[in-house]
């Protein structure tokens, strides 16, 4: 018990310490707008991209679902055009996860 009051209080104080160093101004950087926007529409796209990917999916899995149950023997050939549209349906969001990143860490718009 005394082990963690003194924990806490070093704790505190180094974080009263620590205050006026985090309090300091920004330096003076170059302030383009690009990066900003670029990094706003990436996390736009990749939240579109990610919705209409499981709105697609659900839709799949509910029709394979319905069909499955109308003609169980067709069970086999359904599940396989289930698996190649869900392969096909998320690669739109890993291709939008790709070009996010590309414009964010590898060739940012400076």
């Amino acid at each position: 018990m005394k082990k963690l009051f003194f924990v806490m209080v070093f704790c505190l104080l180094a974080t009263v310490l620590a205050t006026p160093v985090l309090a300091q101004a920004p330096a003076a950087g170059a302030g383009n707008e690009n990066v900003r926007w670029s990094l706003i529409v990436a996390g736009f796209a990749m939240a579109i991209a990610s919705a209409v990917c499981g709105l697609a999916q659900s839709k799949a899995v509910a029709a394979a679902c319905s069909s499955v149950a109308r003609n169980p023997g067709a069970a086999d050939s359904v599940r396989f055009f289930l698996i190649l549209g869900l392969v096909l349906i998320e690669s739109l969001a890993l291709y939008t996860l790709l070009i996010v990143l590309k414009f964010t860490w590898v060739a940012p718009l400076y």
